[in-house]
């Protein structure tokens, strides 16, 4: 039953009531009902991970996120993090977590994955890491692209939160899952491309208005290009060292 589990789909559905959030949900049907298997998910904003919880919850699933390992200093998150099967990740040394993240995929656990590892400030696809197609190779489970697309305007990096009754559409897309053959770097690229069509589809599907600083560049958007986003986090990573070092 796992009750904080519970607890927290129940109030994730009151959340998208109240705030008037409306979730298109497609290819469902990909998403396994029994076994294991490692949802590949897009990494827009902050909570790109209700919309793909809820996608496995439609089908009476749970998904068991990897998350970064700083989040367990947070009191509320790390007791949350202990009672809902999320797989901590020490970014220095990932080699536990990928091990238990293998060992949930063989007990017929869904593990949620960000491939793209960080938020992708250009809402394009950043460079991939190969953990997912690693760990979906070495578990014999089948690796299954996700797109989110929406969540991002309530809250993403560089802009204020917009958490209210916003009425924000938001569109999950579930591809078809790939079979866990060939070497890493094969079905990592097989991942990219079918993530960047599912993506592109959706994006264009989707409202763009020219200028909005949550649309892509490629669209017509006020979004940085992949290789500015990239400039950006790298700027971001130089100032948290800074600030690391100025505190020892």
């Amino acid at each position: 039953m796992e009750p904080v589990f519970r607890t927290l789909e129940i109030a994730a559905g009151i959340a998208l009531r109240v705030t008037g959030t409306r979730i298109t949900f497609r290819g469902l049907e990909n998403i396994p009902q029994r076994g294991g298997a490692v949802i590949a998910i897009n990494h827009t904003g902050y909570i790109d991970f209700l919309p793909a919880a809820l996608a496995a919850t439609a089908r009476k699933r749970r998904l068991r996120f990897m998350i970064k390992a700083e989040m367990q200093e947070v009191p509320a998150v790390n007791f949350l993090i202990r009672r809902t099967g999320t797989i901590p990740v020490d970014r220095s040394a990932g080699a536990g977590a990928y091990a238990v993240a293998v060992q949930r995929l063989r007990e017929g656990e869904l593990v949620g994955v960000y491939p793209e590892a960080t938020i992708s400030r250009s809402f394009e696809l950043k460079e991939f890491k190969s953990g997912a197609a690693r760990m979906a190779l070495e578990a014999q489970a089948p690796l299954i692209p996700l797109i989110v697309w929406g969540a991002h305007r309530m809250w993403t990096k560089d802009h204020p939160r917009r958490l209210g009754r916003n009425k924000i559409p938001i569109t999950v897309v579930v591809g078809e899952a790939l079979a866990p053959v060939g070497d890493a770097r094969e079905l990592e690229a097989a991942l990219r491309s079918s993530m960047t069509t599912i993506l592109h589809a959706v994006q264009e599907d989707y409202p763009h208005p020219a200028g909005a600083h949550w649309v892509p560049q490629r669209l017509g958007g006020g979004a940085p290009t992949l290789a500015e986003a990239k400039r950006l986090d790298e700027a971001e990573l130089a100032a948290r060292a800074r600030k690391r070092s100025d505190h020892k």
